[in-house]
């Protein structure tokens, strides 16, 4: 959870998904690459305001400049913002892949496939691609002692996810993961973007 962000409590059960509101002396708006507001429930990048708010990166002003612009912190997350404030996290901006026009929020895509009886893990990347530019790669590992076919995969995502959401290329594998539980997804897209 980012800073000035409450927790929500039970008493905001009806907002399942959501981060919460700012907290005290903290403001939070979601915009898009250039700094502007966008429109109640769009998608755009979640930059916070207040006074826990780093001030600079340790003797890296460029990496400072493109972070920290008029005091607000620009997180790298994508979120969205409801008609009572309440903001919920899509994604993170660098893992979004645009794909023939289409923003895909790789976390969509891998909370379907997770929910596949087999499925152990699910990380989900962008590849590059000569015509669209970049598609989506499944990279599935499947439970211990289970074993699963692409084939299964793709009638599995025909089944519950629109067309474009659906992954281009999947990949039966190990999901990388560091210390901490987090995919290694830069790993993944150097192994898997080669030849792509």
């Amino acid at each position: 959870m980012g800073p000035g962000v409450v927790h929500l409590g039970m008493e905001n059960e009806k907002k399942v998904g959501a981060i919460g509101k700012p907290g005290l002396m903290w403001d939070a708006r979601i915009v898009n690459d250039v700094g502007e507001d966008v429109a109640q429930g769009e998608v755009g990048e979640l930059i916070v305001k207040g006074p826990g708010v780093m001030k600079c990166y340790y003797k890296n002003p460029e990496l400072t400049a493109s972070t920290v612009r008029n005091g607000w912190l620009r997180t790298g997350d994508l979120g969205r913002l409801d008609e009572e404030g309440f903001i919920y996290l899509v994604d993170r901006k660098k893992d979004l892949v645009i794909s023939g026009g289409e923003n895909i929020y790789p976390v969509e895509v891998e909370e379907v496939i997770l929910k596949h009886p087999r499925v152990h893990d699910c990380a989900v990347i962008g590849i590059p691609h000569d015509r669209l530019v970049e598609v989506t790669c499944a990279v599935i590992e499947p439970l211990e002692g289970e074993s699963l076919t692409e084939e299964e995969v793709r009638a599995y995502c025909e089944e519950h996810l629109p067309r474009y959401k659906r992954p281009y290329r999947v990949v039966i594998d190990k999901v990388p993961r560091n210390p901490t539980g987090k995919i290694e997804k830069p790993k993944l897209r150097e192994k898997y973007s080669k030849g792509a």
